[in-house]
């Protein structure tokens, strides 16, 4: 006799984006770290962000743990696709097909490395313990990319990307978060935004 299968549930979550929607299920997508595929050649190996993108109105396709971001295009609302997603979605979830062809090269360089400098480390924390949660929670991803000259360089993914309300979060938000813990940042940008 074949073991119950537990039931694939997806419900979806606004973000402050405007054309991003956080779609949550009850399995685990990607163990540790994110994957972010900004056009259909870069999901080669993710056969579900393939077929996501085969719909013309989708942009960007970000996985996290327990879920996946869709950033679609302007002239669409979320209202007609919505159901369309969540179908293929599901679909795929309740096949059991594994989501990736290979292992997935995931994005998360928040990971502390062995001969950093002390501040790079605090950059580290600050972002994992005080920022990404809130970002995870919009649907998104924050990145450690740099530190030079006072400047700490992230990256922005998933619902993220190009929100509107992004650059205010990062300069009101983060920047001054740095700032009042790490008196050596003088300044935070997105790298690649």
């Amino acid at each position: 006799m074949e073991a119950a299968k537990t039931p694939i549930e997806i419900y979806t979550e606004n973000n402050p984006n405007p054309n991003s929607l956080k779609f949550m299920t009850n399995v685990l997508l990607v163990p540790e770290g994110s994957v972010d595929f900004a056009t259909p050649s870069s999901a080669e190996s993710c056969p579900l962000a393939l077929d996501l993108f085969r719909f013309n109105f989708v942009k960007r396709v970000f996985m996290n743990a327990n879920f996946i971001t869709i950033t679609k295009t302007d002239d669409i609302d979320w209202i007609e696709i919505t159901g369309m997603i969540k179908a293929l979605i599901k679909g795929y979830l309740e096949e059991g097909t594994p989501l990736f062809k290979a292992k997935p090269e995931l994005t998360s360089t928040n990971e502390r490395i062995e001969g950093e400098s002390e501040i790079v480390g605090k950059i580290k924390v600050i972002l994992d313990e005080y920022i990404r949660p809130a970002v995870e929670q919009d649907g998104g991803a924050i990145n450690f990319h740099s530190f030079e000259n006072g400047v700490v360089k992230v990256q922005l993914q998933g619902s993220c990307s190009g929100c509107p309300s992004s650059t205010v979060t990062l300069k009101a938000g983060i920047e001054n978060l740095m700032k009042r813990m790490i008196p050596e940042v003088t300044e935070v940008i997105a790298e690649g935004v």
